[in-house]
């Protein structure tokens, strides 16, 4: 399945949303299946006429008989999720930047403290119908413009400048005792404000961010050794650990078989 990942239009939606796509695909016979290594956005999948599960890491999709639309926020997981498919499927799947839904919905905190992933009830009274009425655009450019139109008409004004800058600081490999102290927050303070805007805590998000920034780095260098330094792992063997426990592969198995050069990095079977 080749999917175009497009990068949104509007300057303001750029600053919360790394990007979305569509699929569209009437195929009745085929099936698909993928992996999708964790990383530190909030993924909005809303899928039309389909029923949708998640159990042991695996989240199946398949079409239902029943007219609906599904939506689910996957923001959590530390292994690799396989996504199975079966067709014909309709699907818009979102990607938010780190704090960046949280520009857009309020009851994200009650969603962040149920599980890796849940329903997706934005509490838009129009939600539903809306996402129905763009699935049912046949122009793609068309599409695109409806749906940025309608997350900018949701944004909402927040002052997020106290997690921002406690973010920043634990990309910059920060310990999280000095941030705290930082802040003048105490480290339970620091951890409760952490999972209420992103649903994990700092040291997970600090493990993926690592982890990306690997992956956006390898072509940059020699080695894992020099790969290892230039992005804050102590040394080669906490990187090897690292991708062992993200990946469920060493970061050579990794890097033979994922073409870590294409914008986003997702799939490998």
């Amino acid at each position: 399945m080749k999917l175009q990942f497009y990068i949104p239009e509007n300057d303001t939606l750029k600053q919360f949303i790394e990007g979305y796509y569509f699929i569209a695909d009437d195929d009745p016979k085929r099936t698909e299946e993928y992996l999708t290594f964790p990383n530190n956005y909030s993924i909005v999948t809303i899928n039309l006429n389909s029923d949708f599960t998640f159990a042991e890491n695996r989240i199946s999709i398949v079409p239902s008989a029943k007219k609906n639309i599904h939506a689910s926020l996957v923001y959590n997981y530390t292994v690799p999720i396989i996504v199975y498919y079966e067709k014909p499927i309709r699907e818009i799947t979102i990607y938010f930047k780190p704090l960046g839904i949280n520009r857009f919905v309020n009851n994200v905190e009650t969603m962040f403290s149920s599980s890796q992933m849940v329903e997706f009830t934005p509490g838009f009274s129009d939600f539903k119908e809306e996402m129905s009425r763009i699935f049912h655009i046949v122009d793609v450019q068309c599409q695109r413009k409806e749906l940025e139109a309608y997350w900018l008409s949701k944004l909402i004004e927040k002052d997020l400048s106290a997690i921002e800058n406690i973010l920043a600081d634990i990309e910059s490999n920060m310990k999280i005792a000095d941030i705290a102290q930082k802040n003048n927050i105490s480290r339970k303070h620091l951890y409760k404000m952490v999972y209420k805007y992103l649903g994990k805590s700092p040291m997970d998000y600090r493990k993926i961010f690592r982890f990306r920034n690997a992956l956006r780095n390898k072509g940059k260098v020699k080695n894992l050794t020099e790969l290892s330094y230039e992005n804050d792992f102590y040394d080669q063997p906490h990187l090897v650990k690292d991708f062992k426990t993200l990946t469920k592969s060493s970061p050579h198995s990794f890097f033979r078989n994922v073409n870590t050069e294409l914008k986003n990095v997702w799939r490998f079977m």
